[in-house]
């Protein structure tokens, strides 16, 4: 009998640990949730949304003076490889523009948000300017 009644006791030790654990993982989880939300920066399952912080791409004008610090947010459609850096095109389907970062691991097709500094390349040619906006990755 009393060998039956510590295997029943420690059972339930067991059984409280396993609820212990579930609970807490439940907590931070719901914890970590209510942090953010997914829709709410701009991530979402059924397509591209804009977060609260995100600049869509056609609101970043080619100005030379232009030195802003802005996040952006889409989908990488072309890369390029620099001397120790790498280029990607990012899409946000309000328009293009070149990301220079550090991170090499990023694919076509891949959802990013870069937060970088707004900068301008003058390239005259011809007596017209081509330039081109980028964004700088921080």
């Amino acid at each position: 009998m009393q060998q039956t009644r510590n295997l029943f006791l420690g059972f339930l030790d067991g059984q409280r640990i396993v609820l212990y654990r579930l609970g807490l993982a439940f907590f931070l989880v719901a914890g970590l949730s209510s942090c953010g939300n997914l829709s709410s920066s701009g991530l979402s399952g059924t397509g591209l949304k804009f977060g609260t912080n995100v600049t869509p791409i056609r609101e970043i004008k080619p100005e030379p003076k232009n030195q802003a610090t802005v996040y952006i947010q889409g989908k990488v459609e072309k890369q390029a490889p620099l001397m120790k850096q790498w280029a990607y095109q990012v899409d946000d389907t309000t328009g293009k523009i070149w990301v220079i970062t550090n991170q090499k691991s990023l694919g076509e097709g891949s959802q990013v948000v870069f937060r970088g500094k707004v900068r301008y390349q003058s390239i005259p040619v011809a007596g017209k300017e081509l330039g081109e906006v980028y964004l700088e990755e921080e």
